[in-house]
């Protein structure tokens, strides 16, 4: 647990913080680990000092941005799954994850070390926390005959994540992975059973 999490953070503090989460991720998401840390503070418009007062290392920073995004996923899932129409909702998830992914991707080299190391925990926790959204954007979909009843979370995320791994951001475009999502959704969609009305 760092400095950040013992107190909460002025307001200016909050914002920088911010501020650097929002940059971090946008930087790792284009040049992966080729991003520095001079990089991500002066796009944020801040000192180093500042940055390493938030993320006194670069892990630190790695983390941060990983695990907003997995929160991001997990309250999209929580708006979306009292949706009235529960096939679109779990469609527009879907398609955020791709975005998620992104970023991921950006920071893979660097978050296959840590998932070896002394950080493992984190990432059991995140794992749980991202299939237990594809749970809860699944769940309404079957109910209401959407989708097809014996598709898991788990699949359903080994889907998604192939696609992401498939699709390096510069040499294919959003529009092309956005339609290979779209073919997931479609194949859930096949033999779907609609509830029996009374």
């Amino acid at each position: 647990m760092g400095a950040d999490d013992a107190k909460p953070l002025r307001a200016d503090a909050a914002r920088n913080r911010a501020r650097l989460l929002e940059c971090a991720t946008t930087l790792f998401a284009e040049r992966g680990v080729e991003t520095s840390l001079d990089d991500v503070a002066k796009a944020a418009g801040v000192g180093i000092g500042t940055l390493y007062r938030h993320f006194p290392t670069r892990d630190d920073l790695v983390l941060a941005v990983y695990g907003a995004q997995i929160d991001a996923l997990d309250q999209r899932s929580r708006e979306l799954s009292t949706s009235e129409d529960p096939g679109a909702a779990l469609r527009e998830w879907m398609r955020g994850f791709v975005a998620f992914y992104a970023v991921k991707q950006g920071m893979v080299t660097l978050l296959r070390a840590m998932m070896n190391g002394s950080r493992s925990e984190h990432f059991q926790h995140t794992r749980e926390t991202l299939r237990l959204a594809a749970e809860r954007m699944l769940a309404p979909a079957i109910e209401a005959g959407v989708i097809r009843d014996d598709v898991a979370a788990p699949e359903l995320l080994r889907a998604l994540g192939g696609i992401c791994l498939t699709s390096e951001p510069r040499s294919v475009s959003p529009e092309s992975t956005l339609a290979l999502v779209d073919l997931v959704y479609d194949g859930l969609r096949f033999g779907a059973r609609a509830p029996a009305t009374a």
